[in-house]
């Protein structure tokens, strides 16, 4: 898969714009078995958090990638599990900033799985 088509180039930069065709590409059967439960979802995260830490992203750039993650799948997957539907509810409610400090807590959890 060529650089042009990552979220993330390999110097570090963060291109959220490509985040949803990122997710998009990620096949049905994986999606449904990352989200079906709440800790395979962790860990996914908790995976994807340490490349993006292994090639020098901060907190900050990982949050605004958790951003965009959780936008779309707020928006494009039904919640699979009482975890997923309470994160759903409370982007649902929050604004910009209060979803923003949910992208970090997001992050902050995954680390900690």
């Amino acid at each position: 898969m060529r650089e042009q088509e990552h979220a993330v180039t390999k110097d570090g930069e963060v291109q959220t714009d490509k985040v949803e065709q990122t997710i998009d590409r990620i096949s049905d059967d994986k999606k449904d078995k990352i989200l079906q439960d709440f800790d395979e979802f962790k860990k996914y995260l908790h995976n994807r958090i340490k490349i993006g830490e292994s090639i020098g992203l901060g907190e900050e750039q990982l949050a605004k990638v958790a951003e965009k993650v959780a936008g779309y799948l707020a928006a494009n997957e039904e919640p699979r599990n009482s975890e997923e539907k309470l994160l759903q509810e409370l982007w649902k409610v929050g604004d910009e900033d209060q979803r923003h400090k949910l992208a970090h807590l997001l992050v902050r959890l995954a680390q900690s799985s």
